[in-house]
């Protein structure tokens, strides 16, 4: 592995992340060079974890939103689905403050940590699996440097594939469903919920009480002691 291509030296105690200018999919690459000549004032790269390494929960998306995470730089912001996940954070105490759409709204995370399968935009927000693949590494990285992590949540089935994949586990044994609780090697839970996209909230797919009733459950197993 290159110096291009290893992932960034992190801070202390925080895990690695990709470079600004990560070349490992050469077709988010090519997305990332066009929306940073149309918009120079937005963050184009990598969108880096936002939270504590040291939290109990580590909440797992899809991939940056285009006018959201792109645009903001940090994770689900500036998008629907922040409006809707950010507020369910604050109600179940893992975040305090009140979410403002941007990274300087003073939102802080509380025992919770939000990072992504895929941490650059993908084109009509659908990463191909050779990206995920790609972008695994981090995710590995991440999961491994969370030393006192007790649960994951997969907002969707291509999070949930992913984190089972990094975890060395066997996706039939987990199968996707809303409100799963898996009990997986070395006593780490995966929660599944469906994303909080807009999409899924339009169609009614996943309704407010469907995703806080998810959240309540991992509030509820984490206030339970070990």
């Amino acid at each position: 592995m290159s110096a291009d291509t290893a992932p960034a030296i992190p801070p202390a105690s925080a895990p690695p992340c990709p470079s600004c200018d990560c070349p490992r999919c050469p077709r988010l690459v090519a997305f990332r060079a066009k929306h940073r000549a149309l918009q120079p004032d937005w963050h184009n790269a990598p969108v880096p974890s936002f939270g504590p390494a040291s939290a109990r929960l580590l909440v797992v998306g899809l991939a940056p939103g285009l006018k959201g995470a792109n645009r903001t730089g940090r994770p689900f912001t500036g998008d629907f689905a922040g409006d809707l996940l950010y507020p369910t954070l604050v109600k179940f105490g893992f975040a305090a403050g009140n979410y403002g759409a941007r990274p300087d709204d003073g939102l802080a995370l509380v025992d919770c940590r939000i990072t992504n399968s895929v941490r650059c935009v993908p084109p009509e927000n659908k990463p191909e699996g050779s990206e995920i693949v790609a972008c695994r590494a981090f995710l590995t990285a991440e999961i491994a440097a969370m030393t006192t992590l007790r649960v994951v949540l997969a907002l969707g089935a291509t999070a949930h594939g992913s984190t089972l994949a990094t975890l060395g586990e066997v996706r039939a044994r987990f199968p996707f469903a809303h409100g799963a609780m898996h009990r997986l090697g070395g006593g780490l839970l995966l929660a599944d919920s469906y994303h909080c996209s807009r999409y899924n909230t339009n169609t009614g797919k996943l309704t407010v009480p469907m995703f806080e009733s998810v959240f309540a459950e991992i509030r509820r197993r984490l206030d339970t002691p070990v």
